[in-house]
C-alpha cells in the first residue's frame, strides 16, 4: 500500500476517492454504529427489564438473525430491479422504525417485530451498498485510483470502526433506560437516511443497465454454477466468524473461569483489522485469488486447531491462559483480512459484472443458513468444551474442519476459474 502523503493509510486512500464511494463507505460505518449501539445490549433488556426466559430471548435473536441474513437475497434482487438508493432509503426507514418499536414495546409480540423490523433492514440495504461499492470499485480500478480489492478492504475498516464505537457508545448509555439508547440509534439512521436522500444518485445501479424483473437475476446466479460453487465454499466463513460470539466465550470459561477478557479480544481484533487491512489486502491481491482465498481459508482453520489442541489442556498460569483464545483470534482475523477483500471482487467477476444485487444476496443469504445449521449444531457440541478433558478438542476440530474442506475447494475450483498470475513485466 502506498501513501500519498502523510496521516493513516486507509484515510489517505478514502481523501482519493470521489463522493459516491465516500458516501457509501460512511454509511456502512455508520450502519454498524447503530446496529451495536442497541443489538448487543438486547439480551440483557429482555432478561432484566422484560424477564424473559433464556429460550425466549433465545427464539428473539435467533430471528433477528434470520431476518437479516436469510433475507439477503430478496435485498440483492430489489437492488438490481429498483436501484441503489430506493431500496438504501427504504431500508433505512425501516429500521428507524424497528428501533422505535423496540424502544417502547413491553410484550414479546412487540420485541419480536421490532427485532424482525431491525433485521429485515439490514437484509435491504447491505446488499445494495455491497454491490454499488463493487460497481464503483470496478470504475476505480479501471480510472486507477484505487483497486477494488482496496475499496472492499476500506469497507471492512469502516465496518469495524463502527462495531467497535457502537458498544462503547452502548456501554455508556447502560445507565439510561434501554428505549433511550433505542431512540439514539434511530436518530443515527436519521441522519444516515437523510445523507442517503440529498447525496446518493438517483440513477446508481448495480451493475446491470436495463430495469429487469427481479427473477432475472436469481435466474442468472441459478444458472451460475461456478458462482454457487465458490458460495458453497465461501459460507463457511461466516459460520467461523460467529464464533467469536458462540465457541469463544466458552474458551474463555475453560482457560479462564469467566468472559472478562472478551472485551479485550474484541478490541484486539479491531486493532489488527484498522493496521494491517489495506496492506494484507494489498499483498494479497498481488498473490491473486488462487493463492490468497485458500491461505485465508486455511488461517481460519489453523485458529480452531489450535484451541483444539490446548483444549484437552490444563489452563496455564495467569495472563497465558489466554493464549489460545488470542492466537484464535489473531489467526482468524489473519485469514479473514486475506480472504474477504478478495472474495469480494471476485464476485462481481463470476457474475460478469451484471445484476451485482442479485449476486451479492444469495452469497450472503447462504452465509446465513450455514451459521443457522452449522451454529446450532456446534452449540450443542460446545458442552464439551466447558471444562479440560480429552473430548474437549471435539467441537474445535469440527470447527477447524469447515474452513479447511473450504479452503481445499477454493484452491480447486480458483485453478478453473482464476487465470494465474503473469510474472513481472510481461504484457
Amino acid at each position: 500500500m502506498t501513501r500519498a502523503g502523510r496521516g493513516w493509510a486507509p484515510w489517505v486512500l478514502v481523501r482519493r476517492l470521489p463522493a459516491v464511494p465516500r458516501l457509501l463507505l460512511a454509511s456502512q460505518l455508520a450502519f454498524n454504529i447503530g446496529f451495536y449501539l442497541v443489538v448487543p445490549f438486547l439480551a440483557v433488556h429482555l432478561s432484566e427489564d422484560l424477564a424473559l426466559a433464556g429460550g425466549v430471548i433465545g427464539l428473539v435473536l435467533g430471528i433477528r438473525t434470520f431476518s437479516q441474513q436469510g433475507l439477503f437475497f430478496l435485498g440483492g434482487g430489489l437492488a438490481d430491479r429498483f436501484g441503489v438508493k430506493p431500496v438504501v432509503v427504504v431500508g433505512c426507514v425501516i429500521r428507524i422504525a424497528g428501533f422505535l418499536v423496540l424502544a417502547v414495546v413491553q410484550s414479546l409480540p412487540g420485541v419480536l417485530l421490532g427485532a424482525v423490523l431491525v433485521g429485515f433492514a439490514a437484509a435491504l440495504f447491505s446488499p445494495a451498498v455491497e454491490s454499488a461499492l463493487a460497481d464503483q470499485g470496478r470504475q476505480l480500478e479501471e480510472a486507477g485510483v484505487a483497486t477494488r480489492a482496496e475499496v472492499f478492504g476500506l469497507d471492512a475498516i469502516a465496518s469495524k470502526l463502527g462495531s467497535v464505537t457502537g458498544p462503547v457508545l452502548g456501554a455508556l448509555l447502560l445507565a439510561v433506560p434501554f428505549g433511550v439508547t433505542c431512540v439514539v440509534a434511530a436518530g443515527v439512521f436519521v441522519v444516515v437516511l437523510v445523507a442517503h436522500l440529498v447525496l446518493l444518485p438517483r440513477d446508481l445501479r448495480t451493475g446491470v443497465g436495463e430495469v429487469e424483473p427481479m427473477t432475472a437475476g436469481w435466474g442468472q446466479v441459478l444458472r451460475n454454477r461456478r458462482f454457487l460453487a465458490f458460495t458453497v465454499c465461501y459460507c463457511t466463513y461466516l459460520l467461523s466468524y460467529n464464533q467469536l460470539y458462540l465457541a469463544l466465550p466458552v474458551e474463555l470459561t475453560r482457560a479462564t473461569g469467566g468472559q472478562g477478557a472478551l472485551g479485550w479480544l474484541f478490541v484486539l481484533a479491531a486493532v489488527s483489522v484498522l493496521a494491517f487491512q489495506l496492506p494484507v489486502t494489498a499483498r494479497a491481491r498481488r498473490a491473486g485469488a488462487r493463492r490468497a482465498l485458500p491461505l485465508g481459508f486455511a488461517l481460519m482453520s489453523a485458529g480452531f486447531l489450535l484451541v483444539a489442541v490446548l483444549a484437552p489442556l490444563a489452563p496455564a498460569d495467569g495472563v497465558l491462559a489466554l493464549a489460545p483464545a488470542v492466537g484464535f483470534v489473531l489467526l482468524l482475523y489473519t485469514g479473514q483480512m486475506i480472504a474477504v477483500p478478495v472474495a469480494q471482487d471476485l464476485v462481481p467477476r463470476l457474475a460478469g459484472e451484471r445484476r451485482l444485487g442479485a449476486h451479492f444476496g444469495v452469497l450472503a443469504s447462504a452465509g446465513g443458513l450455514a451459521v443457522l445449521v452449522g451454529s446450532t449444531g456446534i452449540g450443542a457440541l460446545l458442552d464439551l468444551a466447558e471444562t479440560p478433558q480429552p473430548a474437549a478438542a471435539v467441537p474445535w476440530l469440527v470447527l477447524a474442519a469447515l474452513p479447511a474442506a473450504s479452503a481445499v475447494g477454493l484452491l480447486l475450483l480458483t485453478r478453473r476459474i482464476v487465470p494465474a498470475p503473469q510474472p513481472v513485466g510481461a504484457p
